[in-house]
């Protein structure tokens, strides 16, 4: 058993002894399930109206219960039952019987799960004895709402949140990261610098973007695109809307219909808004016959695409209902492939090694038995032999397998990055596809006059920009680079009949040089301007007095301490440097 597996396994047992102690102490409650999750467990339970735990005390009561339980060493048994004996066993818990009737209809097996005088419907994985858990490594952590199996149209029920680790140091590290994190809200530092706003008026899901957010989300577009320029990438454009049609043809229809926007025209036509682009990029390519001598074609657009999310699911930047995504497709033969992969890792790995995201890990998303996986196991082969040959070439003792998490056109390889303080994510991804392709037609003629099908490789260097940016400013902790900074530098004459005018042309040659500056004009004292700069997270300020305009100098100030004197042109040399090599 590796070291995740017994952690989860530990999460697990640890679900076991909440729903115990809950039980204990509120025997009215129905129980449903309690699973293990990245950072802990949860339990969902059906309390009927009655008592039922809402404080912080509450929570520590049932902790201190299960740390009894521990303390016992109480070891888990399983037996094997039949459908008839379970559904007695859970008689009047209408959660479990619908569970139950569910695992029968499968034809699966039904166990029982015992651990002291607490028996639970489980498929197992948990620890042999309860005192191998650290007494210190968990925590109940929060108390939320739930609907059953995630449907809001189902009964509601109360979510008990536990966090839980291998030990109490790391339980205590991992709460250390979550105060950082808090501090790092891309939700407050948006608002804060003046990033993005939400509107009641326009509804959850869909950030409005100020001036200073904009310019963010345009500078690094344009990094993504000059990366791309170097490949050869072209710019295409494509409508927001489609006949739904063109997602049958390609199958995203089946499985992502609920997921889609959808109009009714006055004419009797549903439209969609897009979900995503693939299919439109496959159109174009399809417009005309292509020689094999043309490929590899590569489209690239950043455009906004739509998904109807439950506004349960929404959060701040991080899950939205209009994504800006920087979408690729490549367009190439089987023997291009390994190539093609090749480039676009290149890619990924300049743009986050950029943003200080130096480690990425490669996850080989890959298909398993699972029938919603569309296309030939010829083809899923040719693409998963691709990929992961690059992965033993490139990053052959660091990557995670992941059996299952395909898309359902192809396999994929995301890259997980860790932030600054620790917190692991998804960022850039590369899809190989031989199904739309297939569904599409599309095809080249070959050096024999013949057509032959073609591949599709689906990339995403940041992906959507909102989701980008959530992790970007909590990494950052909102103090962006000079290249990216809305506003770069910041000149702040001590007094305005005397240093103004100097503090004018200072100005007026940064701005010439393409370099982001704010003049502060207004009549607040000195202080009070520095510390506007400073909690606006400025990369850099001048402060303009006698001496600066004696010596026809600046003074240039740095969130670093840094404070150097520099002529007027040893100052734009110095920042359009950096701008330029983005340090």
């Amino acid at each position: 058993m590796s070291s995740q597996e017994k952690l989860e396994a530990l999460r697990h047992s640890l679900a076991h002894l909440l729903a115990s102690a809950v039980l204990k102490k509120y025997p009215q409650t129905l129980l449903t399930l309690g699973p293990a999750i990245d950072n802990g467990f949860y339990y969902d339970m059906d309390f009927g109206g009655g008592e039922k735990p809402k404080t912080e005390e509450d929570l520590q009561v049932l902790a201190n219960d299960m740390r009894e339980m521990i303390k016992d060493g109480a070891s888990f048994s399983h037996r094997t039952v039949s459908k008839e004996e379970a559904l007695e066993y859970f008689k009047g818990n209408k959660y479990k019987i619908e569970l139950i009737n569910e695992i029968a209809e499968r034809g699966e097996t039904i166990t029982l799960y015992t651990v002291g005088d607490f028996t639970d419907l489980c498929r197992g994985g948990h620890v042999e004895s309860v005192s191998e858990i650290d007494p210190h490594s968990f925590k109940l952590d929060k108390i939320a709402g739930a609907y059953w199996r995630g449907d809001e149209k189902r009964e509601q029920l109360t979510r008990v949140y536990g966090l839980a680790f291998t030990s109490g140091e790391e339980l205590k590290n991992y709460e250390t990261q979550l105060e950082e994190a808090k501090k790092r809200d891309h939700r407050l530092l948006g608002k804060e610098l003046g990033l993005f706003i939400f509107s009641d008026l326009v509804g959850p899901g869909l950030p409005l973007w100020t001036p200073k957010g904009t310019i963010l989300r345009n500078e690094i577009d344009n990094f993504v695109q000059s990366l791309r320029k170097r490949y050869d990438y072209q710019r295409v454009t494509i409508p927001h809307l489609t006949k739904k049609d063109l997602y049958v043809r390609s199958q995203h229809y089946e499985k992502y219909g609920d997921d889609l926007f959808k109009i009714h025209t006055r004419d009797g036509h549903e439209l969609c808004m897009k979900p995503m682009n693939c299919p439109h990029h496959a159109q174009i390519y399809a417009s005309e016959l292509r020689s094999y001598r043309e490929l590899p074609v590569r489209y690239s657009e950043t455009t906004m695409v739509y998904r109807d999310e439950q506004s349960g699911e929404l959060s701040g930047l991080s899950r939205v209902l209009s994504i800006t995504q920087d979408d690729a497709h490549v367009f190439c033969r089987e023997n291009q492939l390994e190539n093609e992969i090749d480039s676009i890792w290149n890619l990924i790995e300049e743009f986050y090694g950029t943003f200080g995201f130096t480690q990425l890990t490669p996850r080989f998303s890959r298909r398993d038995d699972d029938p919603k996986f569309k296309g030939s196991d010829e083809t899923w082969h040719k693409a998963e032999s691709a990929i992961k040959k690059l992965i033993d070439k490139r990053s052959p003792d660091n990557w995670i397998d992941g059996p299952g998490e395909a898309a359902f056109y192809g396999p994929k390889v995301d890259f997980m990055a860790k932030d600054s303080i620790g917190r692991v994510w998804q960022v850039g991804t590369i899809q190989v596809d031989f199904v739309q392709p297939a569904n599409f037609g599309l095809e080249c003629v070959n050096e024999e006059g013949q057509r032959e099908g073609i591949v599709m490789i689906h990339c995403a260097i940041a992906g959507s920009l909102e989701r980008f940016l959530s992790v970007y400013i909590e990494h950052s902790a909102g103090n962006f680079p000079l290249w990216l900074a809305p506003v770069g530098v910041k000149i702040i004459p001590i007094k305005n009949d005397l240093h103004l005018e100097y503090a004018q042309k200072i100005y007026a040659s940064l701005e010439e040089n393409g370099i982001r500056v704010e003049l502060d004009d207004d009549k607040n004292g000195l202080g009070k301007k520095v510390r506007h700069a400073k909690d606006m997270r400025y990369p850099y300020w001048i402060v303009i007095g006698d001496a600066e305009v004696a010596a026809g100098t600046v003074t240039l100030e740095s969130r670093s301490d840094e404070k150097v004197s520099l002529t007027g042109h040893e100052l734009v040399e110095k920042l359009t440097q950096e701008i330029k090599n983005k340090q």
